[in-house]
């Protein structure tokens, strides 16, 4: 892949997979390495001059009216990495870190973060080299920013914490050792702009949205195998009904779920004699459904973008003005991320819910289209795809405690200095928790509805989903008699994440 030059822009969310998932290789713009020239030469003339500044001569939050003498402003951002490093949990995947410190060096690539450019350096050197922080997930409010999370990230840089080098967990200073990159000594205001800002919650939430993003073009997929086998029309899907209710993601979906089904004989063998008017809800709307989750997803990726390139520690370092100036605001608060997440978890939490009640149409012999019980060869003595339904629904349920909002509960932290902030990290997580259930969720349809399909034989359905069928069985083989179904979900769920089925998802 062609190398990814940081400038302090937006970055897709496919730019951010592409690094932290893809690997590929980044490097500095010229034009980020002057501003940051330009923005650290305002730093060492007010620390020269004895201005008082927040972050770079003064205490932190609470403590910020604590003035810092000249010859402990290195000491005083070490402290800062190492005082504000007390995240909980499991760590982060490698991925999600690795996009943290993506996103953290295309901030400083802005230039209004006053650091040397060596900081910069390191941090894309840490990327191409594979020095990946260890982070734990949890210790995040969101404002002033993901402080734990970035404080763990920071560690890294000056030659402490944890980190992950060619697949081996090992302290920091040796991965860095290691990759041939040699750890930092902090100055005046740098480990406050490595800190403050919405990296770990933009890492998180935006590797789930890029995921989300592909799923619900996959549950078209499952959805018209699944209309295919229980002997459903496509007549909903017509252009004209969607031409009258122009939502960009409703007309999209329709016009995908009509090209999945195009030239079904399973169709055609029930178009004429079949006396049912109308398909259910879950059937009929799934443009609607599907397409709405579309332009919710579509939201959450311009909020992710936009945040991809913009400044968001404090101060912010402005030395174009007048004499220079140094500002302190309030762009490390997490609230638009939060809401977005928010609003993404409820989507998804929607999406897993619709695609649920397609599931028990192909099992429920009372509204399953004389397909057998469960879609057992032999009911009674087998229970066939019984339980899936049920793990189904169980983390149905899982995702619609998680679709609570975390936006709306805001704790005060730092002796109320930080009196209202985002929670947008807990967002994150739970959406990626999310995200993945319904990835098994929709996984489980590919599965039924695959074998519902093969129950309609000698009739095959359209050219696509038979393709889709074959890539089904290249994961899990059919359902002859009872077994343990634990293991083929776990795959059928693999192939969902592993892009299995993406040419059947591009529309």
């Amino acid at each position: 892949m062609e190398t990814l030059t940081l400038d302090g822009q937006a970055l897709s969310l496919a730019e951010i997979e592409a690094v932290a998932v893809g690997r590929r290789r980044v490097e500095v713009s010229a034009g980020a390495r002057e501003r940051g020239a330009t923005s650290r030469a305002l730093i060492e003339r007010i620390v020269a001059e004895g201005q008082t500044v927040y972050g770079v001569n003064t205490g932190f939050g609470k403590l910020a009216d604590v003035r810092i003498s000249n010859d402990h402003l290195a000491q005083l951002q070490t402290n800062l990495v190492r005082s504000h490093a007390g995240g909980v949990g499991q760590p982060l995947s490698e991925a999600e870190s690795r996009a943290m410190v993506l996103l953290r060096a295309n901030v400083l690539a802005k230039g209004l973060s006053g650091t040397r450019a060596e900081v910069l350096e390191l941090l894309v050197g840490m990327l191409n080299a594979g020095v990946t922080p260890v982070i734990p997930e949890k210790g995040s409010v969101g404002a002033s920013g993901d402080l734990a999370p970035l404080a763990h990230l920071a560690l890294v840089v000056i030659g402490e914490g944890e980190a992950c080098y060619k697949g081996t967990r090992m302290a920091g200073c040796e991965a860095l050792r290691l990759a041939g990159l040699k750890p930092l000594q902090l100055a005046a205001k740098e480990g406050l702009a490595l800190l403050n800002g919405t990296q770990a919650m933009a890492a998180v939430g935006g590797l789930a949205a890029a995921r989300a993003a592909r799923l619900v073009r996959l549950a078209d997929v499952a959805g018209a195998m699944s209309l295919d086998a229980l002997l459903g029309t496509p007549v909903a899907f017509d252009a004209r009904i969607h031409g009258a209710r122009p939502h960009a993601g409703q007309v999209a979906s329709a016009a995908h779920l009509v090209e999945l089904m195009e030239g079904s004989e399973i169709r055609e063998s029930h178009r004429e004699h079949c006396s049912r008017v109308q398909d259910a809800y879950c059937l009929r709307c799934m443009p609607q459904v599907h397409g709405a989750v579309r332009g919710v997803l579509a939201h959450v990726a311009s909020v992710v973008e936009t945040e991809a390139g913009s400044a968001t520690d404090n101060p912010l370092v402005f030395p174009d003005e007048t004499g220079g100036a140094v500002l302190s605001g309030g762009n490390f608060h997490g609230a638009p991320l939060a809401y977005a997440f928010d609003y993404a978890a409820v989507a998804m939490t929607d999406l897993a819910g619709i695609t649920e009640r397609r599931i028990d149409r192909l099992l429920n012999p009372d509204i399953n289209e004389g397909l057998p019980a469960f879609l057992s060869p032999d009911p009674g003595l087998s229970s066939g795809f019984m339980i899936a339904q049920i793990v189904a629904a169980a983390l149905i349920n899982e995702c619609q405690v998680l679709s609570h909002p975390s936006s709306t509960g805001s704790i005060p932290t730092d002796g109320g200095k930080e009196d209202h902030v985002s929670m947008g990290m807990t967002g994150a997580l739970k959406l990626r928790q999310i995200v993945e259930n319904a990835e098994r969720i929709v996984a489980i349809e590919l599965m039924c509805a695959a074998q519902a399909v093969e129950f309609r034989r000698p009739l095959k359905s359209s050219a696509k989903l038979e393709g889709v069928l074959a890539a089904v069985r290249s994961a899990v083989p059919r359902l002859e008699q009872d077994r343990v179904l634990a293991g083929d979900i776990d795959a059928m769920a693999a192939a969902v994440r592993d892009g299995a089925f993406a040419d059947s998802c591009d529309t």
